[in-house]
């Protein structure tokens, strides 16, 4: 008989390697090859959805899905597509449609933007997640899971469990 491999349960520390690809197999991220992704479920490390999929999953698992992107990071709104002076851009700093832009909110969050178009005078910027409105797969290898104590002492592996 083999030894107890703990399931992944919120607040398991896991240490996997995955990757997000489009359909037409162009690679979006990826650990394989590279160092493991190692988190607490439910540090906000991965997209709540993504989370969600590796729960029940136990070291030596794997798993390959294809995913929504509405369904992770939300549907497309037309709403969050905008013009910006290009006054607003750095001297010398390469606007190219495609690219993808980090952007700073005036609260100090980093944002991320699609650059869709460049006129004369402006910029068409896409804030919409690059993911929404695509279809991706999302491959993941479970590596380790580790069982954590949450706020209150309990162990992670029997808080909220029944049988």
């Amino acid at each position: 008989m083999g030894a107890f491999k703990p399931k992944i349960t919120p607040l398991s520390r896991v240490k996997m390697h995955f990757s997000l690809t489009l359909p037409d197999g162009t690679e979006i991220i990826s650990t394989y090859g590279d160092e493991p992704l190692d988190f607490t479920l439910g540090d906000n490390t991965m997209e709540q959805m993504l989370e969600f999929a590796l729960l029940g999953l136990r070291s030596g698992d794997e798993q390959d899905l294809l995913v929504l992107g509405d369904d992770v990071y939300g549907p497309r709104d037309d709403a969050l597509i905008h013009w910006l002076d290009k006054q607003e851009f750095p001297p010398g700093q390469s606007l190219n449609p495609g690219e993808i832009i980090a952007f700073s909110t005036p609260e100090g969050e980093e944002l991320a933007g699609t650059l869709l178009q460049v006129e004369d005078e402006r910029v068409q910027i896409d804030f919409n997640h690059p993911l929404s409105g695509k279809q991706f797969r999302y491959k993941v290898t479970i590596l380790e899971v580790e069982q954590t104590e949450d706020a209150d002492g309990n162990d992670s592996s029997t808080t909220g469990q029944t049988n």
